[in-house]
């Protein structure tokens, strides 16, 4: 298949990027839509001119780091995966595909396509831990936990972190992502000591990052690739609300 490439260049934060059209022919419809990347860098550095940067790690949908914004869609047309388990047959023959990187303040373009989402590791770092002792690992069921309960905490888990629910909002909130790191520990027993004190840190903190207030309006569970659900949101207001009214926590 052929496609029509306009992806986002741009050489840092402070320099002012433009969309730069490829074009590519020959394409396998079954490679994935980095490995179509891998192949344009191959044609460039064979041409002697700047590949183009953007962010790949595992490559499985696992670690989020795949940041893409397609068509106007965060990851692309497909729904419930990250950019790098989108395939080109998703496309059609002859098809225009306008790349870009993640819009968001509190997310800076490093290069190209590649941002800096270490605002995230901040609000994580804010508040989102357990209280363990040290030693011998406990036993497994030492703590009963409920199925439902574990289920909830294992949904928010399934977070990869990876920004899309920000490149999605209109505001580039990044409320999804916080309630699904607080949501995961407010629900076991294990997150309890430090229930109040989480909240409202990784909260002060996401807000101190510069992401946009939320809107309720729904498209981060929508492109996000683990379908976090917007209950978690809800928890997160009803966490934070009980932590203002009740802790004297600064």
């Amino acid at each position: 298949m052929n496609v029509t490439l306009k992806v986002w260049r741009q050489k840092n934060a402070q320099t002012p990027g433009k969309l730069v059209e490829y074009k590519l022919t020959d394409l396998d419809p079954g490679m994935s839509f980095l490995e179509m990347f891998d192949v344009l860098n191959q044609q460039l550095i064979h041409k002697g001119e700047e590949n183009i940067v953007f962010d790949h790690d595992c490559r499985e949908g696992i670690c989020g780091s795949c940041a893409m914004f397609i068509n106007g869609r965060a990851h692309g047309p497909q729904t419930g995966g990250a950019t790098c388990l989108l395939h080109m047959r998703s496309f059609e023959d002859g098809s225009t595909i306008v790349v870009e990187p993640w819009r968001a303040r509190a997310f800076p373009i490093v290069k190209d396509l590649a941002v800096d989402r270490s605002a995230f590791d901040r609000i994580v770092q804010a508040g989102g831990y357990i209280s363990v002792n040290t030693g011998a690992a406990p036993d497994a069921n030492e703590i009963p936990v409920a199925r439902e309960k574990q289920e909830q905490s294992m949904d928010a888990a399934a977070c990869i972190a990876c920004g899309a629910c920000v490149a999605a909002c209109k505001n580039a909130s990044a409320m999804l992502f916080t309630a699904a790191q607080v949501s995961k520990f407010a629900v076991l027993p294990q997150g309890e000591p430090e229930r109040q004190l989480r909240v409202e840190r990784m909260v002060a903190q996401m807000d101190a990052e510069g992401f946009g207030a939320c809107s309720f309006i729904g498209s981060c569970s929508v492109e996000c690739p683990a379908s976090i659900s917007l209950d978690h949101i809800t928890r997160l207001n009803r966490e934070y609300l009980g932590a203002k009214l009740t802790s004297n926590n600064a």
